[in-house]
């Protein structure tokens, strides 16, 4: 927080954050910090109390998440995708205090609240929530000074709590203390997001992903602690984004691979569209390599690829500059997410997790470092099976070469076991390749039920309009590439794959809606 207002402090009519036509200065987001942390105070709110943020992308949604730290509480972040019951129960598990909504959300939110025994306190972030009280609206009336008294948090309190999936009834929270703020610092530090120089023109960062995520929370808090100008974008669609791109000389952003693939995709987006940006990192999910240079082609050397996970916000970075050097000695880099971030230690281990596995071998990547959570929030035997002596299993499975670098190829959960001896279908191998072929837009594979081989290999596709793509012919290709062990038994052509508020592909609705290539009926 002290580095974001050492920023804030100075220049007060420099430009801080922006969405659309609403503009605030570094003075007036420093003064609107300080009145909403006064606001949620006077709620009753403590230090060490947690905050549940259900919120869409605005600026009034940052202002509010570093309000709750101000006042040392604790963020718990509620992001729209769990159902009614889930989310309930992540209120419940995460002990929150108080629940800040968005007027959009404000229905649900009163369930969630309303079935906890915890009682929190429902507030709206802005008009147009019935029996909501206002946050904006109080925060009028408090002071624009500093809040006072505010205990730092010790090494081993949570201060954010992110979701990152689990059952109905219990949520899994990864909890994370204030050395992950450190980690970041750090990590902004070390790379090119490391600010502007004195006398240039500041960057222009755009969060284009959920800011109640991981790769949204990430990205802003980057953008504030180098000073940079942070813009918000509400929603991703394709044009809207190109159009905030180009018209706010955005410099640095970052997209999860559906985002990247739709702009690539969109009619507009051609090669020296976007001359003010330097930097786009791709994480979040697997990146096709092809799509990458093509990126490169359109984009220019501006591609980075970035690792992590709810459990640990970073893990591995490639950097636009490296990737771009790196790439042209050694190709196969395409494929890596780079080397571990400063203070990180990642060892790829067997099924039995006793000991690292030399280079190329290929197991589960394991991670130790500030970036990595305390635990899952009130979750002592979730916790105890993914932290063992400071190491995080993952659940993402890969191998390190011989300079340090990272390949991931496959989530655990994703491998397809398959043929006449069980063998190990990696996904994210097979859905690089299929992006390779013409006509394809995008593509997931999944594993589905079969009784000769336990699972067989189905393909998902998301074909180019006026595309001629014929299974048969994709079915051929994979086979003469990766052999017959990848041969897809289904191949179903789709206009476009469904994809998460996140905007990752949401295999879990491919798989519930499709059975052996057939759309259920509902």
């Amino acid at each position: 927080m002290d580095r974001i207002l050492e920023h804030w402090y100075k220049d007060d009519d420099a430009e801080a954050l922006v969405q659309g036509t609403q503009r605030l200065t570094r003075g007036e987001a420093r003064q609107r910090l300080f009145q909403l942390g006064h606001a949620l105070r006077g709620q009753g709110l403590e230090p060490g109390d947690g905050v549940g943020l259900f919120l869409a992308n605005r600026v009034e949604s940052v202002l509010v998440q570093l309000a709750v730290h101000l006042i040392g509480c604790r963020v718990v972040f509620l992001p729209p995708e769990p159902g009614p019951g889930e989310l309930a129960a992540l209120v419940e598990q995460s002990r929150a205090r108080a629940v800040v909504t968005d007027p959009l959300f404000a229905e649900r939110a009163a369930d969630a609240a309303g079935r906890s025994v915890h009682a929190p306190v429902l507030l709206s972030l802005g008009p147009g929530a019935p029996q909501c009280p206002d946050l904006l609206a109080l925060a009028d009336q408090c002071p624009a000074e500093r809040p006072a008294n505010v205990p730092a948090p010790g090494p081993d309190e949570a201060v954010t709590v992110l979701y990152t999936g689990g059952t109905l009834g219990r949520p899994k929270l990864a909890a994370h203390s204030h050395l992950l703020y450190a980690a970041l610092v750090d990590l902004a530090d070390e790379t090119t997001m490391a600010g502007s120089a004195p006398g240039e023109e500041a960057e222009r960062v755009l969060a284009a992903t959920l800011l109640t995520h991981g790769s949204g929370h990430l990205m802003a808090v980057q953008a504030l602690v180098t000073g940079s100008v942070l813009v918000v974008l509400p929603d991703f669609e394709a044009g809207a984004a190109l159009t905030v791109l180009r018209e706010e000389r955005i410099t640095t952003t970052m997209f999860v691979p559906p985002m990247l693939y739709a702009l690539l995709d969109h009619p507009e987006c051609e090669p020296g569209l976007l001359p003010a940006l330097k930097r786009v990192f791709v994480g979040g999910a697997a990146t096709s390599p092809s799509r990458l240079q093509q990126a490169v082609d359109v984009l220019g050397p501006v591609l980075g690829q970035g690792y992590g996970q709810s459990e640990a916000l970073g893990i591995a970075v490639f950097g636009a500059d490296d990737l771009a050097s790196e790439g042209a000695r050694r190709p196969e880099l395409w494929r890596s997410c780079g080397r571990p971030i400063p203070d990180v230690e990642v060892e790829i281990r067997g099924d039995d997790g006793a000991e690292a596995l030399p280079c190329g071998e290929v197991g589960e990547v394991y991670v130790r470092g500030g970036t990595v959570m305390l635990g899952y929030y009130e979750d002592p035997q979730r916790t105890a099976a993914a932290l063992h002596e400071g190491w995080l299993r993952t659940g993402d499975v890969g191998y390190l070469d011989a300079e340090g670098y990272l390949y991931l190829v496959d989530r655990a959960k994703d491998i397809i076991v398959t043929g006449s001896t069980s063998d190990n279908v990696y996904s994210r191998v097979l859905e690089d390749f299929l992006l390779t072929l013409p006509g394809v837009r995008n593509a997931a594979a999944l594993g589905v039920p079969d009784e000769e081989y336990g699972e067989a290999v189905q393909i998902f596709l998301a074909t180019a309009e006026g595309a001629d793509v014929d299974p048969a012919a994709v079915g051929a290709a994979v086979t003469a590439e990766l052999g017959e062990l990848y041969t897809p038994r289904k191949t179903v052509l789709l206009d476009r794959l469904p994809t998460t508020k996140v905007g990752k592909v949401d295999k879990k609705a491919l798989r519930a809606t499709w059975v052996d290539g057939t759309q259920k009926v509902s």
